[in-house]
């Protein structure tokens, strides 16, 4: 019989077990695909022990088998879109925010990142007929720039109940890196009693940024925003949820990155993010969002203006 729990595995007692999961290893599948040496360091193991670990766990965890084309496309059915209350933006995206996929909102300080995350988070609960996803929110909020008073005055704009509203979208604050990983196990465990269709970060790479300091530190920050990138998709697939994270650029040449409007996190985020939005202020309150990368659509610009009432063209 396979394992079915990391106690099960070959090797792994009650202690380090523990360790393991301390270590951010909450079931086979983390475990099956990380190197024996990144695993023996950090469950403090033997090399070959770690070996042995990770054969038993590729063996019991279900690695997925080859589908054939019409089975995903079947699957992508399923696939709802967001509105941003912007038609242009909107169909910049395609049609919206696509559920099932990373939207990764980068630009400098005042660009209006946060403020299309608060019009997403309002749009979320709105029935599917007006662009919403009928459902609730979480957002993870890294540097406290959560302000319900902006979710009141953007839904009363669209003629909601504030107070319904807000009732629907569920804050947390990562007060590190560490923190902001494991409030997103925390949101799959409770996305089985509530009906959550946007998960929101903000700001993705604040505490990354500020805890990894130096190029000695880039391997390691680059591996934890790594798990933690591909935890978020998991999510959004799981849940058939949008996943919206913003992002900042470096604003001078950093030891990582030189160029100023290169977002931070370099090809970890970048090939982790389904889709990139670039935004950068324009005159009078608007804003131009270049949509940098997506699967299946061109390059372009879309101008949106941010207002008291949210996001509009």
């Amino acid at each position: 019989m396979p394992a079915t729990s990391l106690e099960e595995l070959p090797g792994v007692g009650p202690a380090t077990a523990e360790k393991l999961r301390d270590a951010g290893y909450s079931d086979l599948m983390a475990i099956a695909v990380e190197s024996p040496k990144v695993l023996a360091e950090l469950a403090e193991i033997g090399e070959n022990t770690a070996i042995k670990i990770i054969a038993a766990a590729k063996q019991a965890a279900d690695v997925g088998g080859f589908e054939t084309g019409d089975i995903i496309l079947e699957r992508r059915k399923n696939i709802r879109k967001l509105t941003t209350s912007s038609k242009a933006l909107d169909e910049l995206m395609g049609g919206g925010m696509e559920s099932q996929s990373i939207i990764e909102l980068y630009g400098e300080f005042g660009s209006g990142k946060t403020q299309i995350c608060f019009q997403l988070a309002v749009n979320a609960t709105r029935p599917l007929e007006d662009g919403g996803l009928d459902g609730e929110v979480f957002v993870i909020d890294t540097e406290n720039t959560f302000r319900p008073e902006r979710i009141v005055q953007m839904s009363l704009a669209h003629d909601l109940d504030p107070e319904e509203v807000l009732k629907k979208i569920h804050v947390a604050r990562a007060f590190n890196s560490h923190h902001q990983m494991l409030l997103v196990e925390k949101a799959q465990e409770l996305a089985s009693d509530i009906n959550v269709r946007l998960l929101i970060v903000d700001s993705l790479t604040a505490h990354f940024r500020a805890e990894y300091v130096g190029r000695g530190a880039l391997a390691e920050r680059q591996q934890s925003l790594n798990k933690h990138m591909h935890d978020l998709l998991r999510f959004g697939d799981l849940n058939n949820a949008v996943v919206a994270v913003t992002n900042q650029v470096s604003a001078k040449p950093d030891a990582f990155f030189g160029d100023p409007t290169r977002p931070i996190g370099g090809h970890i985020v970048g090939h982790a993010a389904t889709y990139r939005v670039y935004l950068r202020k324009s005159k009078g309150g608007k804003r131009i969002a270049r949509l940098v990368d997506s699967p299946s659509l061109p390059e372009a610009e879309a101008v949106i203006s941010v207002s008291e009432d949210g996001i509009r063209d």
